[in-house]
């Protein structure tokens, strides 16, 4: 025996007994107003494997009925940490909390005694069973299909002895109408609205299937004032509650006026309920059928949907069940087909006696349709939040500028022409993406003392991770370091276009007090040449088609040495003089596009990636070494 008395603040108070585990079945006690009711409209749930759809659609009901607070209290993304999750309830969204545990969930909790578990049947048991045994929950859904049977015994027979109640395996759920409901109990949102499950009716239902749960809800809506309260038992060999149980609880609710019941072939559950009658414990109009009595067609065993509904003797068959209910006073139609109208008649003797006062319709409150749904339907227009022109990761795979990465790589494209792609959307010529390479190696790094450098390796002895080490480096990256080649680039070619002189042109440069961008070193002189400037320039003279940019801006190291002899053209210059020369030379961009290349920042972009290489070797070096703290020495500090 087990009893189940205030379970919940909220809930009535319900005491059950149950007999055999064989056939599950209790007898309902009962006090008090509300008598048998598991679900109302305070009921609050704990989700289990958070499933956004289903919860969404859990919410949207509960704003239908008119519900203060969303019956979902909490979800339990199993190994998470605490949080919440965005949902709507209504027109607004709110917070859901999220807990990384059942234990954790149900302790911030407290009035939730719902458990609706998505779990797998890997694992529904081992859920499940953590969910009865805290106190707070009282009423668990497993919604899986296919839990091992013996599992499926363990925890029937630990929830009656603890006074818990299991809906399911392989359930959808519940829903009181009007109250609650249970994830994806009666399909969707216009489904529910159709069958006026916003408000309560006077039909308590209990079937075996979800699926023919939902068309017995639409039944109902078109032939009686709809339903109360409606349960899907599960289609498992041995269900958490059988038939009989709901059909007597349903008995013991005033608000329940006529019971339905829909079971199918396979199994002797539907006898509990033949005998629930015959004993008088249920002495409401009770409308039955059976389904399967086509498997009589068939010449060997045949095995329907659910794991429970197989053809085994004629005891098990649908005719045996349907005629056994028929002889002990449920009203059994001949056929499925005329089972709305045995419905409809039934609860008409219902209404004309005066037993049913049928309920009043109105028009529930608007819910707004989500955005991604009606995008997909085609009802909006939204515009796009973000331009990409780049690439695309949308076909079977990547593509770089409309180049597929199998191209890319089984055609022995390099670096230089991915730059090429994502940065310019087309295939430069292979002069032009081995120059980019040039640039990159040449670039990569000018030892530990220069400032981006040194704050790449003071932020990795600090013991930063290497993003930020990187990120440390990059931030000295402007006017004063590595931003000179952008300027190199925009003076020499807006000189040149402009047919300055050399010596004019450094002279106007000199007046206006801005020093000549790509010209000086601080190493580096006449006598000491810089050779990566000296393999640029021979590279370039060697396979580009002219380098009239690069000639000027040699022209101009000419003058400005004649000044002294550390103003040579240094490798940001180069760089900036060739990068336009490539742009004019490949013939494969416009004189605007030029323009708007020079200003966007394309060459100091990749003096940033080239020196990226050198940065994050700095840190990783560090790193490696171990080295301490550092501490800049006080001796090379003036205190003033």
């Amino acid at each position: 025996c087990v009893s189940l008395e205030n379970i919940g603040e909220r809930r009535p108070r319900v005491r059950l007994v149950f007999g055999s585990l064989a056939s599950h079945r209790f007898v309902m006690r009962h006090d008090a107003d509300h008598l048998g009711q598991i679900f109302s409209k305070d009921t609050q749930a704990i989700f289990y494997n958070y499933k956004p759809g289903p919860v969404q659609r859990m919410l949207d009901f509960d704003y239908l009925c008119g519900r203060s607070t969303p019956s979902v209290a909490a979800v339990i993304k199993p190994g998470s940490g605490e949080g919440f999750e965005k949902l709507f309830f209504g027109k607004n969204e709110v917070p859901i909390a999220s807990h990384g545990s059942i234990k954790a969930a149900a302790a911030s909790h407290p009035r939730a005694d719902v458990f609706i578990n998505f779990a797998s049947f890997r694992s529904a048991y081992q859920s499940t069973m953590e969910a009865i045994q805290q106190p707070t929950i009282h009423v668990v859904a497993i919604i899986a299909e296919g839990v091992p049977e013996k599992d499926t015994k363990d925890l029937i027979a630990y929830a009656r002895k603890h006074n818990k109640i299991i809906i399911g395996p392989a359930t959808v759920g519940g829903i009181q109408a009007g109250a609650f409901k249970i994830g994806d109990t009666a399909g969707t949102l216009d489904n529910i609205i159709a069958c006026k499950l916003y408000r309560p009716g006077s039909v308590g239902f209990v079937s075996k299937s979800g699926g023919m749960s939902n068309e017995a809800y639409n039944i109902l809506a078109r032939n009686t004032d709809g339903l109360y309260e409606g349960i899907a038992i599960g289609g498992d060999v041995f269900p958490g509650s059988t038939l009989s149980d709901h059909a007597i609880r349903f008995s013991t609710i005033p608000q329940v006026k006529m019971i339905v019941v829909l079971g199918e072939i396979g199994g002797e559950d539907e006898y509990s309920l033949v005998e629930s009658l015959k004993e008088g414990k249920i002495k409401k109009p009770v409308v039955a059928w059976v389904s399967g009595t086509c498997a009589k067609l068939f010449t060997s065993e045949v095995q329907f949907g659910h794991a429970g509904a197989k053809s085994g003797g004629d005891r098990e068959s649908a005719q045996a069940k349907n005629t056994a209910l028929k002889a002990a006073g449920a009203i059994v139609p001949d056929s499925f087909e005329s089972l709305a109208s045995t419905i409809r008649h039934t609860y008409n003797e219902l209404v004309s006696s005066g037993v049913i006062a049928p309920a009043e319709d109105f028009d529930p409150p608007f819910i707004p349709e989500d955005i991604g749904k009606a995008k997909k339907e085609g009802k909006v227009r939204i515009p796009t939040s973000i331009v990409s022109t780049i690439s695309d990761d949308r076909g079977e795979e990547p593509a770089y500028g409309g180049v597929s990465i199998s191209k890319v790589v089984e055609g022995g494209m390099g670096v230089g022409d991915v730059i090429s792609l994502l940065w310019f959307k087309r295939s430069l010529p292979r002069y032009g993406t081995q120059f980019l390479e040039m640039c990159l190696m040449i670039c990569a790094d000018h030892g530990p003392n220069v400032s981006g450098a040194h704050n790449t390796i003071v932020c990795s002895r600090a013991g930063k991770d290497i993003v930020s080490c990187l990120t440390s480096g990059l931030l000295c990256i402007g006017p004063r370091f590595g931003g000179a080649v952008d300027d190199a680039a925009r003076y020499f070619s807006a000189a040149l276009d402009q047919k300055k002189d050399p010596d004019a042109f450094v002279e106007e440069m000199k007046k206006k007090g801005i020093r000549v961008p790509g010209i000086g070193h601080r190493v580096k002189s006449k006598d000491n040449p810089d050779k990566r400037v000296e393999l640029l320039i021979s590279y370039a003279h060697k396979n580009f088609p002219a380098t009239k940019y690069l000639d000027y801006a040699l022209r101009v190291e000419d003058y400005t040495l004649s000044k002294s002899s550390n103003l040579i053209l240094n490798v940001d210059g180069a760089i900036g003089a060739l990068f336009v020369d490539l742009l004019h030379g490949c013939g494969m961009f416009s004189e605007a596009e030029i323009a708007d290349i020079i200003d966007v920042g394309y060459v100091n972009a990749l003096f940033v990636l080239a020196r990226s290489i050198g940065f994050l070797g700095h840190a990783l070096d560090q790193k490696r070494l171990k080295q301490p703290l550092y501490r800049h020495p006080g001796d090379d500090v003036l205190f003033a």
